[in-house]
């Protein structure tokens, strides 16, 4: 289960896949140094998006996949 205290990092370890949805949230830089330091909230608040509906996304899609 993802929680917005992860970090961007953790969650492209659980499946790379997930790096469009965070895309949609205004996180584009995927392989800079931050995504292995700042959470999903970090990252939103940064970015001025929802973290909770993020982290709702992201676990709606990795338990399509049957991954959650």
């Amino acid at each position: 289960m993802i929680t917005k205290e992860m970090t961007i990092g953790e969650v492209l370890l659980i499946d790379r896949d997930t790096a469009p949805i965070m895309m949609e949230y205004g996180m584009h830089c995927m392989g800079c140094p931050f995504s292995q330091r700042e959470s999903l909230e970090m990252g939103c608040a940064a970015h001025g998006t929802n973290a909770d509906e993020l982290v709702d996304k992201l676990n709606e899609f990795l338990a399509a996949k049957g991954e959650n």
